[in-house]
C-alpha cells in the first residue's frame, strides 16, 4: 500500500502537484491557508483529505511536503501556533518544495534533526505549466538517503530531478536558475521590442531565435502569450522579486558581486510599483516597451 505523504500549500503550484502524486498512487492529507483549494481537491479524490492545521498533516503523515510563497511562510507552518515541528520526530521528513533563502532552509533543517527527523529543501522550476504536467526541474539539498527515500514522490511531480548537495544547497541552485530566467526575460523583452518597433513580425523573431543558439525554455514556452499580452500568472511578478532578493543577498554573503541581476530586479521593481505584481513574470516585456513607446506587434508588416 502506498505511503500517506501530506501536503501543506495549494496554490498554482501545490495545486497540480497534489493532483500528480494521487495519479501515482499516493493518498494525501492536505492544509492551505484558505479553503477552496482543499474542497476543491477532496471533492474530486476519495485519496485526498483535509486537516485543520499544518500540525494535522505532520500528526497524519510522515512525510510532509510545503508548497508555500516565502521564508516566513514556512517558518510559520514549521515554527508557528499548530505548526509542523512538534509533532514530527524519528522518521518524519519534511520535503519542502518552496522557493525561499537557503539559511532559512538550513534553520529548518537543524530544527527537525534536532528531534530525530529531517528536511530536504527542494524547490523547484518549470513553472505551472510543468507542474500540470509533471514535467518540473527538481534541485535537492540535504541528506543522500532522504533524497533517495523522497525519489518516488518527486519522480511522480518531476523531470529533471537532482541531488545538488548538502542541506541549504537546493535553494542556492534555485537562486540561480531564477538569476537566469530573470534574465532570459530581460533578453527576450528586449529582442522582442527591437524587433517589432523595426516592423518585424514578433512571431517571426521568435521563430528564428528558437531555431539557433537564442533559443530558450523562456522563448519555448513564454515568447508567443508575451506577444498576445497573455500574462495570467504562472508565476506571479512579486514572487520572482523575492527571488531575486534571495539570489542578491546570497551573493552579498559570499562576495559575489551579481550587477546584472541588479540592474533586471530594478526592472521587476518597476514593474511591480506599477501595480503589476501580479501578473506573470512574462510581462515584464512592458516594461521595455514603455521605455521604448512602442507595443510590441504595433509595426507588423512594415520590414520586409
Amino acid at each position: 500500500m502506498a505511503e500517506q505523504i501530506g501536503l501543506i500549500g495549494l496554490g498554482i503550484m501545490g495545486k497540480p502537484m497534489a493532483r500528480n502524486l494521487v495519479k501515482a498512487g499516493y493518498s494525501l492529507v492536505v492544509h492551505n491557508r484558505s479553503r477552496g483549494a482543499v474542497d476543491e481537491l477532496t471533492s474530486e479524490s476519495d485519496a485526498i483529505t483535509a486537516a485543520g492545521s499544518p500540525r494535522e498533516v505532520a500528526e497524519k503523515a510522515s512525510i510532509v511536503i510545503t508548497m508555500l510563497p516565502d521564508s516566513p511562510d514556512v517558518s510559520a507552518v514549521v515554527f508557528g501556533e499548530n505548526g509542523i515541528l512538534e509533532a514530527m520526530d524519528e522518521g518524519s521528513l519534511l520535503i519542502d518544495m518552496s522557493t525561499i533563502a537557503p539559511a532559512t532552509a538550513i534553520q529548518v533543517n537543524e530544527a527537525l534533526v534536532s528531534r530525530g527527523a529531517s528536511a530536504l529543501d527542494a524547490p523547484v522550476s518549470g513553472g505551472d505549466k510543468g507542474a500540470i504536467a509533471g514535467t518540473l526541474s527538481i534541485m535537492v539539498g540535504g541528506e543522500k538517503a532522504d533524497f533517495d527515500r523522497a525519489m518516488p514522490f518527486f519522480q511522480a511531480m518531476g523531470k529533471t530531478i537532482v541531488h545538488v548537495g548538502a542541506s541549504g544547497a537546493g535553494q542556492t541552485v534555485k537562486a540561480c536558475n531564477q538569476v537566469v530566467v530573470a534574465m532570459n526575460y530581460a533578453a527576450v523583452s528586449e529582442a522582442l521590442v527591437l524587433g517589432s518597433k523595426a516592423g518585424v513580425a514578433p512571431e517571426k523573431i521568435v521563430e528564428v531565435l528558437n531555431g539557433g543558439l537564442a533559443a530558450s525554455r523562456v522563448l519555448e514556452m513564454r515568447g508567443p502569450s508575451m506577444i498576445d499580452h497573455n500574462f495570467a500568472p504562472g508565476f506571479r511578478v512579486n514572487l520572482h522579486r523575492k527571488d531575486l532578493g534571495i539570489a542578491l543577498a546570497t551573493g552579498k554573503e559570499y562576495d559575489v558581486p551579481m550587477p546584472a541581476t541588479a540592474l533586471v530586479s530594478q526592472l521587476f521593481d518597476a514593474l511591480s510599483a506599477g501595480g503589476n505584481g501580479d501578473l506573470d513574470h512574462s510581462s515584464l516585456v512592458t516594461v521595455f516597451e514603455q521605455l521604448a513607446n512602442h507595443k510590441v506587434g504595433a509595426n507588423q508588416g512594415g520590414a520586409q
